[in-house]
């Protein structure tokens, strides 16, 4: 096998300051989410906060499909008037199964941030094409996040 050759150019070429923010921010919100995923986790497997389905219970549910699964504990555990699915999860951030879901959206929605934080040094460069387009993925991604964007059923 040959070896790659890169180009001076590109051997040379510096990193823009919005790469550098925009690492210096992906890097912090990744630490910060998995730091929340241990730390959410442990709270749930040592039973310092307690799940809303009770461990013993889970095997019972295996071969239920998820709206089913979703369905049957809400019944059975939960009690809520609907079933917990999209954002309604923050309403039941207390049980111990739910609460994980914090870390999972710290790292889902630091690209917005990132995206975010980058958009004033781009305008101060007078870059309006890559301001614009990080200012979409922000409306874009916040627009799905929510929900607003979601398909099918």
């Amino acid at each position: 096998m040959g070896t790659i050759v890169m180009p001076k150019a590109l051997m040379r070429r510096r990193s823009d300051d919005e790469q550098l923010l925009y690492a210096s921010i992906l890097e912090v919100g990744v630490y910060l989410g998995l730091v929340v995923l241990l730390v959410t986790f442990a709270l749930s497997v040592s039973g310092a906060v307690a799940p809303s389905v009770p461990l013993p219970a889970l095997p019972g549910y295996s071969p239920l499909s998820v709206h089913d699964y979703l369905e049957a504990t809400n019944v059975e555990h939960l009690h809520h008037e609907h079933v917990i699915t999209g954002w309604a999860w923050i309403s039941v951030i207390g049980k111990g199964d739910y609460l994980n879901f914090l870390g999972i959206v710290l790292l889902a929605g630091v690209t917005i941030v990132c995206y975010l934080g980058i958009i004033p040094t781009l305008a101060r460069k007078h870059d309006r094409v890559y301001a614009t387009m990080a200012a979409i993925e922000v409306l874009v991604l916040t627009l799905a996040a929510s929900g607003v964007l979601a398909v099918g059923h």
